[in-house]
């Protein structure tokens, strides 16, 4: 997919309801990844620097009001999630969820918290290693989940797409478009919530497109 439309933006943030809602992170990121080997951290913390650079977003070691503000974990069943010790008190009504998710068959969930302005302050990723995960190479699967963290994207965005592309070398990386919004959605002029999907067309000014 290429050359974004407006109404190609517009569709990324609307909701299943048809509203439209937009929310970037409005502090550096401070990630922690759980349930995976050591060699494995640094492709996964490489994927989500690189992303946060499309956006500017600095990452530290630790925000300074929660610790960890960007937490990802793995699982090969979503029950491990109920024996992680205080996760219950991050993730409001844990069994449910895990209910939920076990009945749909999902592989993966995203949830996130927001401060007063409606920036995005925390986001939890949930990912169950199954056959279609697991299919992916590490740098794909780490680079596609950092892509949706970085924004409060639809819930059916990237469903019949991948926000990935692979270049002539054989590496993965951001479509360019996908990149381009990024770095619109992160630029200091636009808001960093909002639910006027007017917003869109101004993303697709900033990130090469030719409405005013």
């Amino acid at each position: 997919m290429q050359d974004l439309t407006p109404q190609d933006i517009q569709a990324l943030f609307t909701r299943a309801d048809g509203s439209y809602f937009f929310a970037r992170w409005g502090r550096p990121l401070a990630p922690v990844i759980f349930g995976v080997e050591d060699a494995s951290l640094p492709v996964i913390k490489g994927a989500i620097e690189a992303v946060a650079t499309l956006g500017r977003l600095e990452i530290v070691e630790v925000d300074p009001e929660l610790g960890a503000n960007l937490m990802v974990f793995f699982c090969r069943d979503w029950a491990e999630l109920s024996d992680v010790p205080n996760l219950d008190k991050l993730v409001p009504d844990l069994d449910p969820l895990v209910a939920r998710l076990n009945q749909a068959d999902a592989n993966q969930y995203r949830t996130f918290r927001f401060d007063d302005a409606g920036a995005i302050r925390a986001a939890f990723v949930f990912l169950r290693m199954d056959a279609a995960l697991g299919a992916l190479s590490a740098d794909a699967l780490a680079l596609g989940q950092a892509v949706q963290t970085l924004l409060l994207w639809s819930d059916g965005a990237f469903a019949k797409w991948s926000p990935l592309g692979e270049i002539a070398d054989g590496r993965v990386v951001v479509r360019p478009e996908i990149a381009a919004l990024i770095r619109a959605a992160y630029d200091p002029v636009l808001p960093a919530m909002t639910q006027d999907s007017s917003h869109a067309l101004r993303l697709f000014a900033r990130s090469g497109g030719d409405a005013a």
